[in-house]
């Protein structure tokens, strides 16, 4: 009976992902962590888990479009994946009380990045684009296996997309326009929510049949909720997309 209430659950939080274009995985630990009791290492693990599927339906969309840079996508993903899988089992060392806390505050950091992308988009709004990274050379692999370390590393440990620290990576780093890096941040996340989540499940963490009901609850409430995105305001748009993450933050600390 929990299960179908988790997935009716996730089948309203995912209308509200879906309309502002975020993985939520934040939202989604603070729910099942407080909501429905579960252990915060489990809504973590699980949290991770979930985001392999969003991404893997979201890349190929993006692929169709030509909005993803296949290359440094697989560089900074496979160098995320190993940052995941290894920061993922450190999180069963850290007490579940100090874990909340921790995750709380990486989720109220994440709301902020992500603002600080839109400054960074309104700002160079119209302008020309500098010239991206050539993908090759030692600084081009140093810069994005370091990329894909630092944020595979943050989402393993707190269970969090991290996607506006890469997006940042993508653009303050490597020079991708907003358009490349929004689609290859997809492709990013793949191997690390893969790594991660597998991470979690071999320390004990990962619930599969809580996973599913999450996985069909947020990704049938996204489909909806995509739809009434272009239907709104943009500054309500915007202003939803940076308080989401800090509004499950806030439920944490609840």
């Amino acid at each position: 009976m929990m299960l179908v209430e988790v997935t009716a659950t996730m089948l309203l939080l995912g209308l509200l992902l879906g309309f502002v274009g975020a993985g939520g995985s934040g939202f989604i630990i603070a729910i099942l962590t407080v909501a429905f009791g579960y252990p915060i290492h489990t809504a973590l693990g699980t949290a991770l888990a979930a985001m392999f599927f969003s991404s893997l339906s979201g890349s190929i969309s993006h692929y169709r479009e030509g909005n993803m840079i296949l290359k440094t996508g697989a560089i900074v993903g496979l160098a995320g994946a190993l940052g995941a899988w290894i920061s993922s089992s450190w999180s069963s060392f850290i007490p579940a009380d100090q874990l909340g806390w921790m995750t709380s505050g990486m989720l109220f950091t994440s709301g902020l990045a992500l603002w600080f992308r839109m400054v960074h988009q309104a700002k160079y709004a119209g302008k020309k684009a500098a010239a991206p990274m050539r993908t090759n050379g030692w600084k081009f692999y140093l810069s994005a296996a370091s990329i894909g370390l630092v944020t595979g590393a943050l989402s393993g440990l707190f269970g969090i997309g991290s996607t506006p620290f890469i997006q940042l990576g993508l653009m303050l780093i490597l020079g991708l326009s907003m358009r490349f890096a929004a689609g290859t941040t997809m492709l990013v996340i793949i191997p690390i929510a893969l790594a991660g989540g597998a991470g979690y499940y071999s320390v004990g963490y990962l619930d599969i049949q809580l996973l599913i009901a999450v996985v069909i609850g947020t990704m049938l409430g996204s489909y909806v909720g995509a739809k009434f995105t272009k239907r709104v305001p943009a500054l309500m748009l915007k202003t939803c997309m940076v308080l989401t993450p800090m509004l499950g933050a806030a439920i944490l600390l609840i």
